[in-house]
């Protein structure tokens, strides 16, 4: 009888995946804090998460001297920030705010390692007859 790791670790590798995706995203958008009329933008985690599980689909490039096509990570669609308070010169990065949510991001990624862990343990326990 085959392992399907698929069916045996469930959305949690999509979850770290997505997880790592917005954790670029936020930083990317802390970098440029001082970029004039830079927009900060973010993904709708659950959404992308909802799209990623239920969407399978991907386009392929045929030949080798085509490009491959620009698809959203994961089903992930990066949306524009809105801010409380745009600055002056155009740029709608909110520092606290960005931080604030890549310390949320980081617990978040830090939670779902924790718990993939603890399904490869379950895995090898099983497969051990360990506990």
């Amino acid at each position: 009888m085959a392992i399907s790791f698929n069916a045996a670790l469930g959305t949690s590798p999509m979850m770290l995946a997505l997880r790592e995706k917005r954790g670029e995203i936020l930083a990317a958008n802390m970098a440029n804090a001082d970029t004039p009329n830079f927009k900060a933008r973010d993904l709708d985690f659950s959404t992308a998460l909802k799209q990623a599980t239920t969407e399978q689909t991907l386009l392929a490039h045929t030949q080798s001297g085509h490009f491959a096509p620009e698809m959203p990570f994961l089903g992930a669609k990066l949306k524009y920030r809105n801010p409380n308070q745009v600055s002056l010169d155009g740029n709608t990065v909110e520092e606290h705010i960005e931080q604030a949510k890549f310390a949320e991001n980081a617990m978040q990624y830090q939670a779902s390692l924790q718990f993939l862990g603890g399904k490869f343990n379950e895995l090898r326990s099983a497969l051990t007859g360990q506990i």
